[in-house]
């Protein structure tokens, strides 16, 4: 089954602001709860992304297991919007659709994930009872985060 998170947040920063922000991969660890012990393993040569990159992390999501996780960026519409689909890793489907919408004041940013678990009814279970709720928590630790970053620290 093919479930669906999506969040869409403010930021009171300019376009530009918002889209270097989110496509420079160096930052995706700081969007993370550290809990999740999530590591970028790349160096890169740019801090932004491009369609057809490849990120390669580390990452804990579940009793400390570390997993390893790889993302293809598969579109690329300049201050418009990406995507990041996984290649490997926990998911049986992984497809982040992030897109950025100008408006009076700053920036309106969606988050659209789509993704399928493994295991068949087992994966189903496990939705219900972990990993739903864990995603959950997750977007809403970047929430709060990208709120410190793109609107507090600049705006009061």
């Amino acid at each position: 089954m093919v479930y669906t998170l999506e969040r869409t947040q403010f930021f009171k920063c300019s376009l530009e602001e918002a889209w270097s922000f989110f496509t420079n991969p160096h930052n995706l660890a700081t969007i993370t709860p550290d809990a999740l012990d999530f590591k970028v393993l790349d160096t890169f040569d740019t801090n932004e992304i491009f369609e057809g990159m490849y990120i390669n992390y580390h990452v804990r999501p579940l009793l400390g297991i570390r997993l390893s996780w790889r993302t293809k960026i598969m579109e690329v519409i300049p201050q418009r919007s990406f995507v990041d689909m996984q290649e490997k890793g926990p998911y049986k489907l992984w497809r982040h659709r992030h897109e950025f919408f100008a408006e009076d004041g700053g920036v309106r940013m969606t988050d659209r994930v789509e993704y399928e678990l493994p295991f068949g009814i087992l994966g189903t279970w496990a939705h219900g009872l972990i990993v739903k709720n864990k995603l959950r928590e997750i977007f809403d630790y970047r929430y709060k985060t990208l709120e410190k970053i793109l609107n507090d620290a600049h705006y009061n």
